[in-house]
């Protein structure tokens, strides 16, 4: 186990369809021609001094430039990634305009042993997707959040 943390905010919509979900999919090299398991909750690490809540808030900030929604947070619990990373998650219900977000970057070695530093969006498109659609492109771990926000009495 890695031990890391990270948390996040799941935003969600009712259309005449059923509900929608607004997941990002994974910037950088790594996932540039993945499409399944490659979108995830907009979310981030945070240290001990800083309650998941918290940090789900600021990540959604830096990850998505926007501020977080307001509004009645439903607490979707945690997930445990094959990586070892426990995410933590809440779901509030938004909308969003995909064309607004200015995703926040990272910076790292490309291509690998080049000595040459790139810069990558943390998140290189969010896009609104029903819940069927989602458990197909989410990263698998993090599918639970769908389920659970799909029980959620009064969607």
């Amino acid at each position: 186990m890695t031990g890391k943390r990270s948390a996040g905010l799941l935003l969600y919509r009712r259309t005449d369809d059923g509900p929608e979900v607004l997941l990002g999919h994974m910037g950088g090299p790594f996932f540039a021609r993945r499409d399944a398991g490659a979108w995830t909750v907009p979310k981030g690490e945070y240290e001990p001094d800083e309650t998941a809540w918290d940090a789900a808030r600021r990540e959604f900030q830096e990850e998505l430039g926007l501020p977080p929604p307001d509004g009645e947070a439903v607490p979707l619990g945690e997930v445990e990634q094959k990586n070892g990373k426990v995410v933590t998650a809440w779901a509030i219900e938004a909308d969003l305009d995909p064309a607004t977000v200015v995703p926040g970057t990272f910076e790292m070695e490309w291509p690998p042993k080049s000595g040459r530093r790139q810069e990558f969006p943390e998140l290189d498109r969010v896009e609104w997707f029903g819940l069927d659609r989602a458990r197909e492109l989410i990263v698998p771990a993090q599918a639970a959040f769908l389920d659970r926000l799909a029980e959620h009495s009064d969607l």
